[in-house]
């Protein structure tokens, strides 16, 4: 072969590695890992870790994906307000005035949110808004007034900030789902009822995540772990190709109960009354409330849900979350691929029947 061949050859084979992504010169089982971690996600830590043939690859792949992240964080704010963007806080500004036109992920975030409401048996409601503004409210005064009193504060008095059951109730009200109107074709959303308020929180940063993994596959990511506040997504495998490994957390902050190996596009999500709460005479309040009720959940400390869909994931964890446990295995026994491991007061381990044997 001549040398010119050679150098034709060579120069077509580094084309082809730049088009698809193929390493010619590195073994791809000893790529190095990288890691990112972002604060301005969700309202919690977001830890990315991967693998890939050079620093700048990684880059450009987490800076897409973050940047993914960011527009579905802005987008689904019921707290803020962005720019040239219609998101989940105007839409509770303007949707009891008229149809308002969203962007198609919200839409399909919405749609999402209806079906999670059937799928959980109505205790995933993104309709209800009002009762969680007023828990949310409730943590906030809570926690203001500790900051303000230097922790001194007695819970005698910081009872009162408690929502009382009229407030409750009347906000109960307007929850009905069937009120959320959603014209898909049209791409707009309308409130029946104008006093009706939407928070996503129980499935958007699932969702998101499974989005924006999605998204990241399809630009060539082919090994990395995504870890936004306790919903994991894993992409692949490791470089030596072994899996990627989620743990389940003791909810008294103790050592991980219980350690999962992640297929590729496997997500593993966890809701628990340790993450947002306030404690007042010995009663955890916590975000995770039972919509029945109006309370925050009691049935037990957390639900891990594995399954293929991160989104899912979410819905499901909140839902069996706020559900009682027999309630919540019926609804899986209707799924395929989503199993579920319930931790109770004082340890105890409730696992689905398909719950990995031996994870831990």
């Amino acid at each position: 072969m001549t040398r010119r061949r050679i150098a034709l050859g060579l120069c077509m084979a580094l084309a082809l590695a730049a088009v698809f992504g193929v390493s010619l010169y590195r073994d791809r089982t000893r790529r190095p890992m990288y890691t990112e971690t972002w604060w301005d996600l969700f309202d919690t830590v977001t830890v990315v870790s991967g693998y890939a043939d050079s620093a700048g690859e990684w880059q450009a792949q987490a800076e897409a994906l973050h940047a993914d992240l960011l527009r579905y964080h802005q987008l689904f704010d019921i707290y803020n307000h962005y720019d040239g963007l219609t998101n989940l806080a105007d839409l509770n500004e303007q949707a009891a005035d008229g149809p308002v036109a969203v962007d198609p992920a919200l839409m399909e975030l919405l749609v999402f949110g209806k079906q999670a409401y059937a799928l959980t048996d109505g205790a995933c409601n993104i309709a209800a808004g009002g009762v969680l503004a007023l828990w949310h409210d409730t943590r906030e005064a809570v926690q203001a007034a500790r900051t303000a009193s230097g922790e001194t504060a007695r819970d005698s008095g910081l009872t009162a900030l408690l929502p009382d059951e009229t407030a409750l109730t009347q906000a109960a009200r307007h929850m009905d789902i069937r009120d959320l109107v959603l014209d898909e074709q049209a791409g707009t959303v309308r409130f029946d009822d104008p006093e009706l308020q939407l928070d996503v929180g129980a499935i958007a940063k699932g969702w998101a995540v499974e989005q924006a993994a999605r998204a990241a596959e399809a630009r060539g990511l082919d090994s990395a772990l995504i870890n936004a506040g306790g919903s994991v997504r894993a992409i692949g495998t490791k470089a030596d190709g072994s899996r990627w490994t989620a743990g389940v957390q003791d909810p008294d902050g103790g050592d991980v109960l219980r350690t999962v190996a992640l297929e590729g596009g496997q997500s593993l999500i966890v809701s628990g009354d340790y993450q947002r709460y306030f404690e007042l005479d010995g009663v955890r309040y916590h975000h995770l409330i039972d919509l029945a009720a109006l309370q925050p959940a009691r049935y037990c400390r957390s639900v891990a849900i594995l399954c293929r869909d991160a989104g899912l994931g979410d819905a499901l964890s909140t839902g069996l979350f706020c559900l009682p446990p027999d309630q919540g295995e019926t609804i899986l026994e209707e799924l395929t691929g989503a199993e579920a491991l319930w931790i109770f007061e004082g340890g105890t381990l409730l696992a689905s029947d398909g719950w990995p044997a031996g994870a831990g």
